[in-house]
């Protein structure tokens, strides 16, 4: 099973994620974590990311491309995987298809975990976070303990830049205005799944698994 996980920050794409790879016992790929892994590991691709790095620049689709194929070529595969942050825009998604028809692949489901705005707001807005301890709290779901109950001495509750409203919506904005050509072109393609990830993390999960399991039957049929 191949699928691609889109969705907004904070939609919680990162817990589902985890979830479905042990359902499908497939393994979740993060080009983030694969960027990293060759740049410490110094290969040729690493190289040259991180020579654009080191500059200020974007690291190019094909160096990221290419560290994806390279990763796509190791058996722990062999079951498929799990894209999860990749690709953002249509070049991405072309070059994506390109390798995945060079390497005999398919795409089994691009699946979209559709949250409200208002609800992602409120959601990451409400993170806090404590310098002493380093947990993660919430001031509706999880509130911030007493001050005196850190693990590591005295609480010192704040609230990251990233989670603040303001910077909130507009990630939101951004988020929008790069995904919606990403959305009309797996559309096109027939194999968007748009789930809602509003609920328990257990309604979630299942919605998202029955949609994959009727996707691909009905693939299968055609």
């Amino acid at each position: 099973m191949n699928i691609i996980l889109m969705g907004p920050p904070g939609a919680g794409k990162g817990t589902q994620a985890e979830k479905i790879c042990k359902k499908f016992g497939t393994v979740q790929i993060s080009t983030g974590d694969i960027l990293r892994k060759n740049v410490k590991e110094q290969t040729q691709l690493g190289l040259y990311a991180k020579s654009y790095m080191d500059a200020g620049a974007l690291v190019p689709d094909e160096i990221i491309i290419g560290m994806i194929r390279e990763e796509l070529l190791n058996p722990i595969y062999k079951n498929g995987f799990l894209l999860d942050g990749f690709p953002r825009t249509i070049p991405q998604a072309i070059a994506l298809d390109n390798l995945i028809s060079e390497l005999g692949i398919i795409i089994n489901a691009v699946v979209l975990l559709d949250v409200p705005d208002e609800i992602l707001i409120e959601r990451i807005s409400g993170r806090r976070s404590c310098r002493t301890c380093n947990r993660t709290f919430h001031i509706i779901y999880n509130p911030p303990p007493d001050p005196k109950d850190c693990d590591k001495g005295i609480c010192d509750i704040y609230q990251r830049d990233d989670d603040k409203e303001d910077t909130v919506r507009n990630r939101l904005q951004v988020y929008h205005q790069s995904t919606k050509p990403l959305i009309d072109y797996y559309q096109q393609k027939g194999l968007l799944i748009k789930v809602s990830g509003v609920g328990e993390l257990s309604e979630v999960f299942d919605r998202i698994i029955d949609a994959i399991n009727v996707s691909v039957s009905n693939t299968n049929k055609v």
